[in-house]
C-alpha cells in the first residue's frame, strides 16, 4: 500500500516538449507522437496557411497535407527549434502551391487562345524587349480596351499575377477576371490583326 500511497502525492511528469517529441517519432516512427506535434501546432500552421492562401477550405487542406509530409520530412532535416522550422516550412509550401496555381493558369489560358497571330502570341509580344515595335503595338493596342480589361490583362501578364491575385488587387468575382482576360485578348487580337499584321 505504500508505494501507491506515495503516487498519489507525486508531482506528475511534464509533458514532452516538441524536440523530444521529434526524437522519439525519429527513434520509433511511433505516429502517435506526430499526432502530438500536429495537436499543438495545427492552429499555428492553419493561420499561416490562410494568410498566403486567403481561402479557408484550401488552407484546411494544405495544413493536412503538411502534417502528412512530416512523417517523411521529419526523417531528413535536424531541427534545432521545431515551431519556428514548421512556421518557415508552412510558408515555403504555400509559396511554392501558389507559384504552382500561377503556372497551371497560364498553361490553361493559353490552350483556350493560343494564337493572337499566325506568327506569335500575346506573351511572346510582351515579353520579347528586343522586338521594340511589336511591345508599341501592344503598348497602343491595350490602350484601346475598357479599363477593366486593360488593368487584368497587364497584371496578369506584364507583372505576373494569378487570377486569385487579380481578384484580389481589383475586387473584382473571379469569373470576371477570367472574362476581362479572355474578351481582353479577343478584342487586342482585333486591333492587332488591323493595325499591325501587315508591318
Amino acid at each position: 500500500m505504500f508505494p501507491i500511497f506515495l503516487k498519489l502525492f507525486s508531482n506528475p511528469k511534464p509533458p514532452p516538449d516538441d524536440l523530444e517529441l521529434v526524437r522519439r517519432y525519429r527513434q520509433t516512427g511511433d505516429m502517435a507522437h506526430l499526432g502530438e506535434l500536429f495537436q499543438r501546432h495545427t492552429e499555428m500552421v492553419y493561420l499561416v496557411c490562410l494568410k498566403y492562401l486567403r481561402d479557408e477550405e484550401e488552407s484546411k487542406d494544405t495544413t493536412m497535407q503538411l502534417f502528412e509530409q512530416l512523417a517523411t520530412t521529419l526523417l531528413k532535416h535536424e531541427i534545432s527549434n521545431f515551431k519556428s522550422w514548421l512556421h518557415v516550412t508552412a510558408k515555403n509550401y504555400c509559396l511554392m502551391q501558389l507559384r504552382a496555381n500561377k503556372e497551371q493558369e497560364k498553361v490553361k489560358l493559353e490552350e483556350l487562345d493560343l494564337p493572337l497571330m499566325e506568327n506569335t502570341s500575346l506573351l511572346h509580344l510582351i515579353e520579347a524587349e528586343t522586338h521594340e515595335q511589336d511591345e508599341l503595338a501592344v503598348t497602343e493596342g491595350l490602350k484601346t480596351l475598357p479599363p477593366e480589361q486593360r488593368q487584368c490583362l497587364e497584371l496578369f501578364y506584364l507583372q505576373e499575377k494569378s487570377y486569385k491575385e487579380i481578384a484580389t488587387l481589383t475586387g473584382c468575382e473571379l469569373s470576371k477576371v477570367k472574362s476581362y482576360i479572355q474578351n481582353g485578348k479577343r478584342n487586342l487580337k482585333i486591333y492587332m490583326e488591323k493595325n499591325h499584321a501587315a508591318r
